[in-house]
């Protein structure tokens, strides 16, 4: 088992930057996959960004070139830093497990259920 918590959210101002957190309670070994997935108020869950375990990154196109996934392993910490920050990123943003995972030639999956362990989830709120 592996428990996940999320960190960092905030209020920030369009344009504005976060870093979110997520450490988890233990090292994970072998194939996997970390992601990070947002939900918006009467909207459905979407993924924002995924690293599997050879670095190779997945990232949703309204996120490109502004936010950027990485994980350390040593720490067991995957981050999202986010910058260029828009009101339609507000959301609650949870990351997310596959493990075992498996290594995609598409690369990290973006879509929710391959993913078995999920955090509680940090809000983050964009003003105008």
């Amino acid at each position: 088992q592996v428990q996940l918590v999320e960190s960092g959210g905030g209020s920030v101002q369009a344009g504005g930057s976060l870093r979110l957190s997520c450490t988890a309670s233990r090292r994970i070994r072998g194939d996997y996959e970390l992601a990070w997935f947002r939900q918006a108020p009467g909207r459905e869950r979407e993924g924002v960004a995924a690293i599997d375990g050879e670095g190779t990154t997945s990232y949703a196109d309204s996120v490109k070139g502004r936010f950027t996934i990485s994980e350390d392993n040593v720490k067991k910490v995957l981050y999202l830093q986010m910058t260029g920050l828009k009101p339609e990123d507000t959301a609650t943003y949870y990351c997310a497990l596959d493990w075992p995972g498996y290594f995609s030639d598409a690369g990290p999956p973006l879509t929710p259920g391959p993913y078995n362990y999920w955090g509680q989830g940090t809000r983050v709120t964009v003003s105008s």
